[in-house]
């Protein structure tokens, strides 16, 4: 019960708290309004810990947006205790403050390229001083039939505090399919790679307002085939 109640807290934190707007995982190339805020939490839930990820983005005009990161705030519910790490490279560093930014370039009414990444610092260091994390990426983004349905499709660069073991170069894709468009989407994205950023989500979204859909999805790592239920709550201005 304590887990559930934690879940829901977790949530609840989603317009308050302060990642980069993502389908589950990559980021969807979507770009904020200008001088409008976007906020999206994100819950992964397995058997051994609760993670939250939380964005807040601002539009600032001209196919700009900026935004801050809190990443990685892991709750391990045998141990009661929020994890930190700072010390191996075999999970990513946690918790970490992040800083991100985006720009997008038109290249048809379909079409755009969009550059974007994230960079900051683990908080709450075991060491003397934190560490510096980032990890960018380069996007084609497609957009149909009045934006019910999108793809995306990219590559990424990382360091490994930010990614964990494994290659810190890769590639991802994505796609929203609005199949009762703005109040069921059907959800999916997969990066490569075998740290914990290499993984598989699919799922579907409902829409509970016009501005605030709910997505739940599966998770499969590509490492080991861990599995978890991936929830996320996006307020969009849109």
């Amino acid at each position: 019960m304590k887990t559930i109640y934690l879940l829901f807290w977790l949530l609840s934190c989603s317009l308050s708290a302060l990642a980069q707007q993502t389908i589950f995982s990559v980021p969807s190339s979507d770009m904020t309004p200008k001088h409008k805020i976007l906020a999206q939490q994100q819950v992964d839930v397995n058997a051994e810990e609760l993670r939250s990820s939380t964005t807040v983005n601002y539009g600032l005009g001209r196919n700009w947006e900026v935004g801050v990161n809190l990443y990685n705030l892991d709750y391990l519910p045998q141990q009661h205790t929020w994890q930190r790490n700072d010390t191996t490279i075999e999970m990513p560093y946690a918790p970490l403050l992040l800083l991100n930014a985006q720009k997008t370039f038109d290249l048809t009414e379909s079409l755009h390229v969009g550059i974007g990444g994230q960079t900051g610092l683990n908080l709450y260091p075991t060491k003397d001083r934190s560490s510096w994390v980032g990890w960018g990426y380069v996007n084609l983004g497609g957009s149909f039939a009045n934006e019910h349905y999108k793809t995306v499709v990219g590559a990424y660069a990382g360091n490994q505090r930010y990614l964990a073991e494994g290659s810190t170069v890769g590639f991802h894709a994505g796609f929203d399919a609005g199949v009762w468009f703005e109040k069921v989407h059907i959800l999916g994205d997969w990066a490569t790679g075998t740290h914990e950023y290499g993984q598989l989500v699919l799922g579907a979204e409902v829409y509970l307002q016009k501005h605030l859909p709910l997505a739940v999805g599966w998770r499969r790592s590509n490492q080991d085939g861990q599995q978890a239920v991936v929830v996320q709550l996006t307020y969009t201005p849109k």
